[in-house]
């Protein structure tokens, strides 16, 4: 015969299988970040290896440094936004589900891990059952 308990952890447990996974989805982009930027001087000697021959290189490695300054932005922000999203979901929070589709919609553009992440959120937060 089941107990109230456990008929609550049943429902609780994707739940929580979403928060444990947003929390290390979260600390996977921060490391992802400190990487990014601890070898932005090579990764720019090597897009700089590919900028002989074009008529305008100072152009391009000026477009290249402001999309790999916005990459690292956006990984620091999905990393920060799945640590407090899984964080919340942890607990009894109202904001935890805002918190977790904002994380989702923002890491939608990590493949795979991201993209399977956030889809794997939509489909369990959007059917609201409040």
């Amino acid at each position: 015969m089941p107990s109230g308990d456990s008929a609550a952890t049943t429902t609780n447990s994707p739940r929580r299988l979403l928060a444990l996974l947003w929390i290390i989805y979260g600390i996977i982009r921060l490391a992802m970040s400190v990487v990014l930027f601890v070898f932005t001087p090579t990764a720019t000697v090597m897009f700089g290896a590919l900028l002989t021959r074009v008529p305008d290189p100072f152009t391009l490695m000026s477009e290249f440094h402001i999309w790999y300054t916005c990459a690292i932005i956006l990984s620091v922000l999905c990393g920060i936004f799945g640590l407090i999203a899984g964080l919340s979901l942890l607990g009894t929070g109202r904001t935890a589900r805002t918190l977790a589709l904002i994380a989702a919609f923002l890491s939608v553009s990590e493949i795979p891990l991201g993209l399977t992440l956030g889809i794997y959120t939509l489909v369990v937060l959007v059917p609201q059952r409040e």
